[in-house]
Formats: C-alpha cells, sequence, structure tokens
C-alpha cells in the first residue's frame, strides 16, 4: 500500500536551490537523506525532494494545493520569487512560480 508520495524538482545547484525553496517554504529542509538531495515534508503523507541533477535540471513541475492562495503569493513576493500573482486555472487559481533552474511549483487554491 502506498502511504506517502514525494514529487521532485531537479537541479544543477543545489546550494542555490537550498536557499530558494528554504525562503519559498519559510523554513529549510527537513531531511538530507543523502549527498545531493534535500527533501521538505510538507505534510504527514506528502512532501518535496530537490534533487542535485544537471543533466535534467528545470524540466520538472510540481503542483501544490494551498489554502490561502493570495497569502501565498504575498509570501512568495516577500520570499523573492517573480510572479503575476494568482490568476485563473484549472477550474480553481493559481499561482505559476519558476524555481532558479527553470522548474515550475505552481501553487492552486481558492
Amino acid at each position: 500500500m502506498i502511504r506517502r508520495a514525494l514529487a521532485q524538482c531537479t537541479v544543477s545547484d543545489l546550494e542555490r536551490a537550498e536557499k530558494w525553496y528554504t525562503a519559498l517554504f519559510g523554513r529549510g529542509p527537513d531531511t538530507r537523506p543523502m549527498p545531493g538531495l534535500l527533501e521538505w515534508h510538507l505534510g504527514d503523507t506528502f512532501g518535496l525532494q530537490v534533487w542535485s541533477e544537471p543533466d535534467r535540471a528545470g524540466r520538472s513541475t510540481v503542483v501544490l494545493d494551498e489554502t490561502d492562495l493570495d497569502a501565498a503569493a504575498a509570501h512568495a513576493t516577500k520570499a523573492g520569487a517573480a510572479h503575476d500573482g494568482p490568476q485563473p486555472g484549472g477550474g480553481a487559481r493559481i499561482l505559476p512560480l519558476t524555481d532558479p533552474d527553470g522548474n515550475r511549483v505552481v501553487f492552486t487554491g481558492k
């Protein structure tokens, strides 16, 4: 039985990515399971891995359901993540962000 899901973004510079995702999530990674891998446990059964794999960097998309999209947009701005604000998408609203490698991190919510 599957009990947990971890999305993954591949990056070229783990130190730069750690700074960006730490600012975005408001805290550092929860674990460093092995060299080149960072994990944020965003809930009991889900999270995000940031993996150093330069040849595949920038080709990931992660969608995160957010309870307060306007607050997420304000936090993203404060964290230095450029965006155009929440916009219609997927039957709700989305807040698309791009990490320094070009990976898409899309918050969705109301």
